[in-house]
């Protein structure tokens, strides 16, 4: 997510990287191969789910292009990854209606701004990032109008599906085949970032089995937020505590949304990359003073 390096080289027409591009920002990447992979598990765990994430990333899009933001940040995707999580999230807690295509594309659009009026005022490598804020802003929004999730069922697998599981819910899919395809992207894309992912996924389903929550591990439920944590950081060069700390506080922070009456969504890994980059942030003024005043 808002990642806007130079992009692998690819044949893909411009439209369809920026796409795909969307996909694989929702795991911090610029890399169509990723996206297309993330479409494929969304495609074959959740066939009825593609079409609100599709519409979504569209929205965003096109919200871009008609608004006469940057290509080079269209192409990267960042303003189409709020509008595909927000069409999956649509898609699976309202029914279907004439007017949900016209939410999700609403909301789409308004993350895309939202993204942009962020951007501007963040210029700065060291500003806070808005990951997926306009996503968790909205959702809150939303579900304040959908009907009570019924209380999941209890899981019997092995605990070995825990993983894919997770990396799964980073899309909101619960089927551990979905995660397998989403690691395969994401180990296309980086496999510094893949093992990272695997460490938060595997550091989150290790303490819910400690707390006696395996319900929450196999489904998947206790891991996506730490591998996100871990993957915002997993770029960080020589600070491997970077995304151990973010991995900690994603863990830490998750029944805290839930103990307010908020779904947890990706909340628990924002904040955790909030606090590490402000903590960060302090620490290197500090050190600043502290040389200026020798």
């Amino acid at each position: 997510m808002e990642t806007l390096n130079a992009a692998p080289s690819s044949h893909c027409p411009d439209w369809a990287e920026a796409l795909l591009n969307g996909f694989s920002q929702v795991l911090l990447q610029r890399n169509p191969v990723c996206g297309l992979f993330c479409l494929l598990a969304i495609l074959i765990s959740a066939p009825s789910s593609l079409g609100g994430a599709l519409l979504g990333a569209v929205a965003g899009l096109l919200t871009a292009q008609r608004r006469g933001y940057a290509k080079s940040e269209r192409q990267s995707g960042i303003y189409s990854y709020n509008g595909v999580l927000l069409g999956l999230l649509i898609g699976y807690r309202f029914e279907w209606s004439p007017l949900l295509p016209l939410l999700i594309i609403a909301c789409g659009g308004l993350s895309a701004m939202l993204m942009h009026a962020w951007l501007r005022r963040t210029p700065r490598a060291s500003c806070l990032k808005a990951y997926t804020a306009p996503f968790v802003l909205f959702s809150w929004l939303l579900l304040v109008f959908a009907a009570p999730l019924p209380t999941p069922p209890s899981a019997d697998a092995p605990l070995i599906q825990a993983l894919p599981a997770g990396l799964g819910q980073v899309f909101l899919l619960d089927q551990p085949l979905a995660g397998v395809l989403i690691g395969i992207g994401l180990l296309i894309a980086n496999r510094t970032a893949a093992l990272w992912a695997a460490v938060g996924c595997i550091s989150g389903v290790a303490f819910a089995v400690w707390q006696q929550e395996s319900n929450l591990a196999l489904l998947g439920l206790s891991g996506y937020n730490p591998a996100l944590a871990a993957l915002a950081f997993s770029h960080v060069r020589y600070k491997p505590w970077l995304p151990g700390i973010a991995i900690l506080l994603a863990i830490v922070l998750q029944p805290g949304f839930s103990g307010l009456g908020l779904a947890t969504l990706t909340a628990p890994f924002i904040l955790a990359c909030w606090l590490v980059q402000a903590a960060s942030r302090l620490l290197k003024q500090s050190a600043n003073d502290l040389r200026l005043r020798s």
